[in-house]
């Protein structure tokens, strides 16, 4: 453990996500590495066992951690006999949260989605401390919508209440996206009793993602539509497949390239179906590094989601890191504030249905954007508008200074 010292808050940081994880380090480490330099951070975690068994990784994010002062409670999390793990980790991180809380004198405790904020209510209410509820999405409405839970099934229910108590709690509430918010305010138990809110999006590292290729250079070789991450539950890879092919009529040297992990022969056979020559793409898994070089090098990306209820709350992170890279986007309205970052910054499309209109007419106006002179320009503009690492850093201190006074 690292020692802590005195600084003017005290911050309790809870993530059922590992910090092991690729989406730890990128979605909570890099903002705790900046906001532990005016606060005391401590920060719980729970990690996968196939994470930790890697201690080359382990002991890399371990150095990361300490170099920047903040105090890692690793704990195991446990998935058999899904509800009663889950159960199990509540227990264990409202034990060690306490203790901790009482032995720091935490003034916050910072709690990430759902599962971490059932073990912050409870310390809120054991040690009156400040709660902020960072909620990330629709969690509960995400398992209806991935098929996961039914949406009649106690379970739904009992996450819904605890959303409840989540809103009513908090000190602060932190939101991905502008639409959820709007949709939050719609919520019959919080009229006249609305809490604070802040919206503040996934970052993506606009100094590692960022534009590289000249745009003359691109202009000069085939056109390369960019797929980049998972293509099954939420996503609509089909739709995508189809786009492709009315791209490929009309600019017969165009070429797909898709970077994923684990997914290749759902991809391949997704393809045949489709009747597309294997010929036409290119799929590989990649590193985080390696993402970027392809990234640079693409003239568009793509990614349609399924547009259900839940999506209201979804800020993709792919999205910042393709315009952090220059790379203008197509994608679906329905989803989070993907049509206004889009139309309204002019770095993309989004299309209001998958018919072969739609996608024709979006294929149009989406090649024009990337004839653009400034379209880096105005992509990487935008990036930073919503994207930036060093504004949610901002919003999180002031809501942090806000609250400890």
């Amino acid at each position: 453990m690292n020692r802590i010292t005195n600084k003017k808050t005290g911050i309790l940081y809870i993530s059922y996500d590992g910090i092991l994880e690729p989406l730890g380090q990128s979605q909570v480490l890099s903002y705790l590495e900046r906001l532990a330099a005016r606060h005391n951070i401590i920060l719980i975690s729970f990690e996968k066992s196939s994470d930790w068994k890697h201690t080359g990784k382990r002991d890399a994010v371990c150095r990361r951690i300490q170099a920047a002062g903040i105090e890692w409670v690793p704990l195991r999390y446990h998935k058999r006999f899904s509800v009663l793990a889950t159960l199990f980790d509540i227990t264990q991180g409202i034990m060690v949260g306490g203790w901790l809380t009482a032995r720091y004198r935490i003034q916050i405790i910072h709690a990430r989605s759902y599962v971490s904020s059932v073990i912050a209510l409870v310390l809120k209410k054991m040690f009156g401390v400040k709660y902020i509820f960072d909620m990330r999405g629709f969690w509960a409405d995400e398992r209806v919508d991935g098929g996961i839970w039914p949406s009649n099934s106690r379970i739904y229910y009992i996450a819904k209440w605890f959303e409840q108590h989540f809103l009513l709690s908090a000190d602060y509430v932190v939101s991905l996206t502008h639409s959820a918010l709007s949709e939050i305010k719609t919520f019959p138990y919080l009229q006249g009793r609305m809490p604070r809110f802040e919206v503040i999006t996934t970052c993506a590292d606009l100094e590692l993602f960022k534009a590289t290729t000249n745009i003359i250079e691109k202009r000069e070789r085939s056109f390369v539509l960019g797929y980049v991450g998972s293509v099954g539950t939420w996503y609509l890879f089909d739709e995508v497949l189809r786009f492709f092919k009315i791209l490929h009529k009309q600019v017969p040297g165009a070429v797909l390239h898709i970077l994923n992990r684990g997914d290749h022969d759902y991809i391949l056979e997704r393809i045949s179906v489709a009747g597309l020559s294997p010929d036409l793409f290119q799929l590989n898994a990649a590193d985080h590094t390696e993402v970027v070089q392809v990234m640079q090098k693409m003239d568009a990306g793509i990614f349609f989601y399924k547009p259900t209820y839940s999506k209201l709350a979804t800020a993709p992170t792919k999205l910042g890191e393709f315009l952090g890279c220059g790379v203008p986007c197509i994608s679906n309205a329905g989803v989070g504030d993907i049509q206004e970052i889009l139309q309204g910054e002019q770095v993309g499309v989004a299309l209001n249905n998958f018919s072969d209109k739609e996608l024709d007419a979006g294929l149009k106006s989406l090649f024009e954007l990337t004839r653009q002179p400034d379209i880096q320009q105005r992509c990487r503009q935008a990036a930073g508008n919503y994207f930036s690492l060093e504004n949610g850093v901002a919003a999180y201190d002031r809501i942090y200074n806000e609250l400890a006074s």
